[in-house]
């Protein structure tokens, strides 16, 4: 498992920005910024959908004003997946990124 205060890996995530597919890279995400990132095990699962990915949907906005510059949701599912449910869940604040072949997951060891 990757160590506190460790750098992440680099890897590059497929997301869908304004139904165009994009492919973030981790600089591109991480770098010199405060970010939140919280993965889950699948979009649209009974327990993600009512119990964890409410919660940062709600306190989205209290994040951001403790200097907080993104807030992301990483799942294995692919990015149209991540874009439905981000957008059935009013999930505009939160970046809804695929790690679709689980490959960033493995990488820092939480397969």
């Amino acid at each position: 498992m990757i160590a506190v205060g460790a750098s992440l890996p680099e890897f590059t995530f497929s997301r869908l920005v304004n139904g165009e597919m994009v492919n973030p890279h981790t600089n591109d995400l991480f770098n010199n910024k405060r970010v939140v990132m919280f993965a889950v095990p699948g979009a649209f699962t009974p327990t993600c959908s009512n119990a964890h990915l409410p919660g940062f949907v709600a306190n989205a906005d209290k994040l951001k004003a403790k200097g907080i510059d993104e807030i992301i949701c990483l799942s294995v599912n692919d990015a149209f997946v991540m874009d439905a449910w981000g957008k059935q869940h009013n999930a505009d604040g939160i970046i809804m990124l695929a790690d679709g072949n689980g490959g960033f997951s493995q990488s820092i060891g939480l397969d």
